[in-house]
């Protein structure tokens, strides 16, 4: 299941340095032909959808050179940014790597942006190419801006990317130091910042974070479900990848009986997703099993809370045998582990997978650290906890309360450079002596696990001065089915006095349904979800409860990892 935390995954890479490459860490590049070389008939990058597509890492590989070739033949030049925006697919990799084989640096953007957003981030970027799907390449090659050249993602609109191909070039390679990816951070309209991440950066996250232990094997299938632009879904599952020989499954829609056809289709072993994927998931679970009337259901409950202690105390996992039919029915089976990040997961919802057999774990980072930089170890998890730190990381809680809670605080060398073009904001984001102020509050115990309980900016200041932190709150709700969607936030309950008071936003599960298959009336939810405020209510401290509530019409608007922006509220 793991290896001792003391051994390094990496290790390997010592009979490649002097030959594949030079520094401490290879580039990307370097990464990539080094997995070429160990498992050259492997499969690479998989589509399923609408019919299967794949490429093994042979192949793989001479496409990317092509575009290489085709890129270098346009002028792009080490240090040169060119854009890629687009679905999960096949050829935003290959682009993005491609980009990487040239010396360039790759700027991906998120698809679901306004036109007028992504003009932004190129134009902030300086990108001169830009690679986009086809719902955007018409406007692209009508309205270029200060774009050179637009290739499109998908074949059959305009030049496609696996076309390509320039004269044979002596193009010069990056070094572990130059930079790799500027990833724009949320909120990209006004002043947007881009995160400088190095080649050194992503390849070291990359091997370090498989030292907590978490193993990954070159057997493995990675599904690609949440996109591939954000830091957590490139690194973790796409990077992760390439950097072990697995295989990568793209995913096209986050709708629940898609990702589950696409488990068993693919028999995918690594699952990752954000704690909404998987709140969805154990919630079908449980109202399969609640569905087999109450007698049934105890007696699973029963038999998981004995798997879950023979698991945590034992380090055996007797769930995988005991509870084949319910994960079966959910496509579970093949997979070996699943890793949730992106936000705080639940500690219920942990402990259920667990339970279940499952090898459950979570990790915490943010994109300026490339960005993974605590994972809990599948033989030492600790279920409250966001997991320990990777090695080489130096995390410190900085001016830390009564509870040990302060801003977490930390260096390594997965932490970026700062953001581009962006002098002021860069240091800002440095204390004097060079950690990275992570914004993130939290504490760790003795044995350098993390536990998050918030975002300094959400904090909230109740009247007798308590520190309440929302995240803390909402995962408490995270197993109650008939809301879809809870913010837990500050209201002024005394304007003279400034003191907050603590409200719940609260919108529904619009496809709910009750005991006896019927969607609820508004007067029957507002009912129930009263309810189940004053249930949480009494699991919280007094300074902690919800004093006000507000049931919402409509849905609040979330960014793509399925995070509610709190900022447009």
């Amino acid at each position: 299941m793991g290896v001792p935390y003391n051994e390094k995954p990496w290790a390997f890479l010592d009979e490649y340095r002097g030959k594949a490459f030079k520094g401490q860490w290879p580039t990307l590049p370097e990464m990539f032909k080094i997995t070429v070389s160990r498992y050259p008939e492997r499969a690479c990058f998989t589509i399923y959808e609408p019919h299967r597509i794949s490429l093994n890492y042979t192949e793989s590989l001479k496409i990317i050179e092509d575009v290489a070739r085709w890129l270098h033949s346009k002028g792009i030049r080490r240090g040169d940014r060119v854009a890629v925006t687009g679905k999960n697919a096949p050829e935003w990799t290959v682009a993005y790597l491609a980009i990487l084989f040239t010396g360039g640096v790759v700027v991906p953007i998120d698809y679901q942006l306004k036109t007028e957003e992504i003009d932004l981030l190129v134009k902030t970027s300086g990108a001169r190419i830009l690679f986009v799907d086809e719902e955007k390449h018409e406007y692209y090659t009508k309205n270029p801006g200060g774009l050179e050249v637009v290739i499109s993602l998908k074949k059959g609109v305009g030049t496609y990317i696996y076309t390509l191909d320039g004269p044979a070039a002596e193009i010069e390679q990056s070094v572990e130091s130059d930079l790799a990816a500027i990833l724009f951070t949320s909120g990209t309209m006004g002043n947007p910042k881009g995160v400088m991440l190095t080649h050194k950066n992503l390849v070291s996250d990359c091997y370090l974070a498989q030292g907590t232990p978490l193993i990954v094997l070159h057997t493995d299938v990675f599904y690609a479900i949440l996109p591939i632009h954000h830091s957590y879904t490139m690194l973790a599952v796409f990077i992760e990848t390439i950097s072990t020989g697995a295989e990568v499954v793209f995913g096209k829609r986050m709708v629940t009986s898609q990702i589950l056809k696409d488990l068993k289709e693919a028999q995918i072993t690594m699952l990752l997703g954000v704690p909404l994927l998987f709140n969805k998931v154990l919630a079908g679970i449980l109202r399969g099993l609640k569905a087999k009337g109450p007698l049934v259901y105890g007696a699973i409950s029963f038999l998981m809370l004995i798997s879950g202690v023979i698991k945590k105390i034992f380090k055996v996992n007797p769930g995988k045998k005991m509870f084949k039919f319910v994960l079966d029915k959910a496509s579970l089976t093949s997979v070996r582990i699943c890793i949730c990040g992106g936000g705080p997961l639940a500690p219920s919802v942990f402990r259920k997978y667990n339970q279940l057999g499952i090898d459950f774990v979570q990790g915490y980072g943010l994109t300026e650290t490339s960005p993974i930089i605590t994972i809990n170890p599948i033989e030492q998890y600790k279920e409250t906890s966001v997991g320990r730190t990777c090695p080489q990381v130096d995390m410190k809680i900085l001016d830390p309360d009564e509870r040990g809670i302060g801003e977490i605080i930390v260096k390594g060398p997965m932490v970026t450079q700062g953001y581009f073009n962006m002098p002021e904001e860069t240091a800002a984001a440095f204390t004097s002596d060079g950690y990275l102020k992570t914004g993130d509050l939290g504490y760790m115990d003795s044995e350098n696990y993390l536990y998050l309980t918030g975002r300094g900016k959400n904090m909230i200041v109740t009247e007798g001065g308590k520190n309440v932190y929302p995240e803390e709150i909402e995962n408490e709700f995270q197993l109650y089915d008939e809301i879809d969607q809870i913010l837990i936030r500050g209201y002024i309950q005394d304007s003279k006095m400034k003191s907050e008071g603590i409200e719940a936003l609260v919108y529904p599960n619009q496809e709910f349904k009750n005991e006896k298959g019927e969607t609820p009336s508004k007067e029957a939810t507002k009912t129930r979800i009263d309810q189940i405020i004053s249930e949480v209510n009494l699991r919280l401290q007094p300074y902690q409860k919800i004093g006000k509530v507000e049931i919402l019409e409509h849905p609040m608007e979330m960014t793509t990892t399925k995070k509610i922006k709190r900022t447009v509220l």
